[in-house]
């Protein structure tokens, strides 16, 4: 059967699939986390219950005067007087962040309010709007006794003038020529004409309603109780919060494999350092692929798993001491061949890598193989200066460093004046339950003939 081809999206499920396997516990924890955040912006975010109540504005009115009603109907009296009725006792500046209006259509102005519990919000709509209907009426009846006393004294000056005109219209008629002509005729009836429309005028406005334009104000019933919460509630907010989180470490673990640069396969480690690849040898740690817990930031890591390399393979269970012991002895049969000076250099930061060295360097002091450890530092690499026929042997662990960090490496070989002989990977493995005691190994000296 023919292997279909790996693609970017089969490359990033498998990726995925790693986070999850090798990760579960750190997700799990960060869900958790968002989840308590979510919760806590319910304090501030969630409205709680919402209920709305509604007004209608009789009578004509304008568009500005519709926004000035709404912006009443929250007015800071109004608030005050409906916190003095309820049963909870808020105050009016509680109530001023649960109330809000709108204008509707047809002159009906919204009161939209949100509380604790449903009963609250129910109770809180009501006397917001029966308040501010009292409140509304009480700024009426008082713009209209003003416009009363206006209207008067302008309709009682308004009958000085017509009666000082109507006074002129007799006095210009009595002028009139005595002669009857036509012309005097017609001047007279025009007179008498504008002296019975100014009476009727007078008659007219003494029976006009002063109080046009006035309107009622009437609650459209009482609010309606809510049956759930207005979102978002707190369990959305929870759920939100624990999903959002775990996608962030999902996709922050993603980004993270994306950006390291950390070289894994032994060519191109080989190719970054200038020299060849010797072996590759198991390191037993008590926690296997992972680093030592110290520190409480470190135990928490270890906790969470968050220790553990997960774009690694997984780690491999041990093999028998012997097989691990040989392939110690043929990195030094191979180390043997080369210079008579051997520098074994490890970064003071690879915690294998030193494992490694200081079992190579024990087995060397028994074989009587000239080694000597030397922990450079990670950031600014530094090798002693060379001395006559001297070489240095690296050990690292695979995906520990950059290629740029290996080249730094090798050019600090470099200017010490000593040839890298070779380079030994390192790959932690998990320990095995107690070996019986099993056939003893070869002799070194048998060991090193036979890897020569």
């Amino acid at each position: 059967m023919e292997i279909p081809p790996l693609t970017d999206d089969t490359v990033r499920l498998a990726l995925v699939g790693q986070v999850l396997r090798r990760r579960w516990r750190l997700l799990a924890a960060l869900a958790v986390l968002g989840a308590l955040v979510g919760a806590g912006a319910s304090i501030l975010f969630s409205p709680g219950y919402k209920t709305t109540s509604s007004v209608l504005l009789q009578g004509p009115r304008q568009a500005d005067e519709l926004l000035t009603q709404a912006d009443i109907a929250k007015a800071s009296v109004v608030l005050d007087r409906a916190a003095a009725v309820l049963p909870w006792h808020p105050s009016g500046a509680d109530l001023k962040d649960q109330v809000s209006t709108s204008v509707a259509q047809s002159n009906v102005v919204t009161i939209t309010v949100s509380a604790d519990t449903a009963e609250h919000a129910q109770q809180l709509a009501d006397q917001v709007a029966q308040q501010y209907v009292k409140f509304a009426g009480q700024l009426a009846s008082n713009s209209a006794d003003a416009s009363v006393q206006l209207a008067q004294e302008q309709r009682e000056s308004l009958r000085q003038q017509v009666k000082l005109t109507t006074e002129k219209i007799s006095d210009l008629a009595k002028n009139v020529g005595g002669e009857l002509t036509v012309e005097s005729v017609q001047v007279r009836t025009q007179l008498e004409g504008l002296k019975t429309s100014l009476e009727q005028a007078i008659n007219d406005l003494n029976e006009a309603d002063l109080a046009t334009g006035v309107g009622n104000t009437v609650v459209l019933g009482p609010a309606q109780r809510p049956t759930s919460p207005a979102a978002p509630t707190l369990t959305q907010l929870v759920a939100g919060g624990a999903v959002l989180f775990f996608l962030a470490g999902v996709f922050g673990h993603l980004f993270t494999a994306r950006t390291d640069r950390r070289l894994r396969g032994e060519p191109e480690i080989a190719s970054a350092l200038g020299a060849p690849i010797l072996a590759g040898v198991d390191v037993t740690t008590p926690q296997g692929d992972r680093a030592p817990a110290t520190g409480l930031l470190g135990k928490v890591r270890h906790l969470l798993g968050g220790d553990r390399p997960w774009v690694l393979p997984p780690v491999a269970t041990s093999a028998d001491e012997v097989n691990r012991d040989i392939r110690y002895r043929r990195v030094l049969a191979r180390v043997a061949t080369g210079p008579a000076d051997v520098l074994l250099l490890v970064a003071d930061d690879d915690e294998t890598g030193r494992l490694a060295a200081a079992q190579l360097a024990e087995l060397a002091d028994r074989l009587s193989v000239p080694l000597r450890i030397f922990e450079f530092s990670a950031d600014r690499p530094t090798v002693p200066d060379a001395t006559a026929s001297s070489g240095v042997l690296v050990v690292l662990g695979a995906g520990t460093r950059t290629a740029w960090q290996l080249v730094r490496l090798a050019e600090a070989c470099a200017d010490g004046g000593r040839e890298i002989v070779g380079a030994v990977l390192t790959h932690p493995v998990r320990p095995t339950e107690p070996e019986k005691p099993g056939p003893a190994a070869e002799a070194p000296e048998k060991a090193l003939a036979g890897s020569a």
